[in-house]
């Protein structure tokens, strides 16, 4: 259909408009989140694309109804495709680990053993081909240390307070169950213990059945080490607690390394209280926290309808992608259980993305597809590289999480690209190639706080 040229240019003029609100906007919301890189581009797009439109309706040509009717026509057709469900695979293999993880094999266990005792010797008789790269990392500065590259009292010392303030709350992950019984209808109790995590701090909850491959099969922390775990708990609650995005920004430097020590808090200190609260119905229950899980949590957030484990191997939440910390309490207090629903969008954008993979310093994420590991299709990063930095620089790094698209804030402008991002496989290509242009491929590390700076 062609229409007359008096109307296409109004409705040039109009397009214009909108095309300049909301690139306007957009620098606006990314001065407030700090990105000055997106500011100045949307700032730019907000002049060049409006003005691009402008000249079209202000000059006249042959043939200039049919040139902007099939313009208009391809634009809104784009607009169409990029915004109909396309491209999502709606079915999910039953993929189940084939075994438990044993948390002596996890760095953090191997890390603290200490040469010629009798756990070491066991463990390393058992795994001779770990010993020497692990003598290698032991020998490093390591977290927290003043001898690390990226050390900074104010902010390593700062942290170290929160993470011994967590060690208290190992005494109260358990304790004494109430001999008098509260009966509680389940979707009832479900609906207040969700919504009193929101008010405690909670960002999302869910609820699970607990399942043989959630749980490590022996621990390897000090006072548990080697213990078998024999938890027979029903039901897990998982939720997640949100990470500050302007200290996150300065990974790998020590407001990251404060900012997970902080969220590892809160989490932990919501889900005591969450433990203690069941317990007192009559209810066993067991808080699983940093330091102290007998179960693998981002596993049982998953189960619980809270995300996807993505190419970093850290849960995905839909809002804010890995920028979370996770806490769990598992329990036999009758509830009802959310149903895990297959997310295909956020592994396709994690298998194009790959933005965690090219920035990380350690080279510990994957670049490649998914492999089949322990019976499920998964990514899985290096470890050994990764707790190497981590004990090179003293902090916990985060660099993948802090440059991946989807850690932007929770506002209007980012759920507008999620929503696209879950819709459509063309709009995730699309939605990366934005990205990369406003924010940048490989982004500069924020500048840490100036009060946070040693003078």
């Amino acid at each position: 259909m062609i229409f007359n040229t008096e109307f296409l240019n109004w409705v040039l003029v109009v397009i214009s408009g909108i095309i300049l609100l909301f690139f306007v906007y957009a620098a606006v919301v990314s001065i407030i989140e700090k990105e000055y890189l997106a500011a100045s581009r949307f700032s730019f797009m907000s002049f060049f694309l409006p003005a691009f439109f402008l000249l079209i309706a202000y000059f006249n040509f042959n043939q200039k109804e049919y040139f902007v009717s099939a313009f208009l026509f391809l634009l809104l057709l784009a607009l169409i495709i990029i915004f109909i469900p396309f491209g999502n695979k709606k079915q999910k293999t039953n993929e189940l680990p084939s075994g438990k993880i044993d948390e002596r094999d996890t760095m953090f266990s191997r890390n603290i053993l200490e040469e010629n005792t009798k756990n070491f010797n066991k463990y390393y008789k058992n795994n001779l081909e770990k010993r020497e790269d692990d003598n290698l990392i032991r020998s490093l500065p390591g977290l927290s240390s003043p001898k690390s590259s990226l050390y900074n009292p104010f902010s390593f010392l700062a942290a170290d307070a929160t993470f011994f303030t967590i060690g208290q709350l190992k005494y109260a992950v358990d304790g004494e169950i109430s001999k008098t019984k509260i009966d509680a209808e389940p979707s009832n109790i479900t609906v207040f213990v969700k919504n009193w995590l929101k008010k405690l701090g909670a960002l999302n909850s869910g609820v699970c059945e607990l399942k043989p491959y959630h749980l490590y099969s022996y621990r390897g922390r000090l006072n548990n080490y080697g213990e078998k775990v024999n938890q027979q708990h029903k039901f897990a609650i998982a939720f997640t607690v949100e990470m500050d995005k302007d200290f996150t920004s300065c990974a790998p430097a020590g407001p990251t390394l404060m900012e997970s020590a902080q969220q590892y808090f809160n989490a932990g200190s919501i889900a005591v209280r969450l433990a203690a609260f069941i317990r007192n119905l009559g209810y066993p229950a067991r808080a699983h926290i940093d330091g102290n899980y007998e179960i693998v949590c981002p596993l049982v957030a998953r189960d619980a309808g809270l995300g996807e484990i993505g190419r970093m191997g850290l849960l995905m939440t839909p809002n804010l992608g890995p920028r979370v910390r996770i806490a769990v309490v598992t329990t036999d207090l009758p509830l009802v259980c959310d149903e895990y629903k297959y997310d295909y969008s956020v592994i396709d954008f994690c298998r194009i993305c790959k933005k965690c993979a090219d920035i990380c310093p350690s080279n510990a994420i994957p670049n490649d597809n998914r492999k089949i590991i322990n019976g499920v299709n998964r990514w899985q990063i290096n470890q050994e590289k990764c707790f190497e930095f981590w004990c090179k620089i003293g902090t916990d790094c985060g660099r993948c999480f802090s440059v991946c698209p989807y850690s932007h804030p929770d506002n209007l402008l980012h759920n507008f690209v999620r929503y696209g991002i879950r819709n459509s496989s063309i709009f995730r290509k699309i939605a990366l190639f934005l990205d990369d242009f406003f924010y940048g491929r490989k982004p500069a590390s924020a500048k840490v706080p100036k009060w946070i700076l040693r003078k």
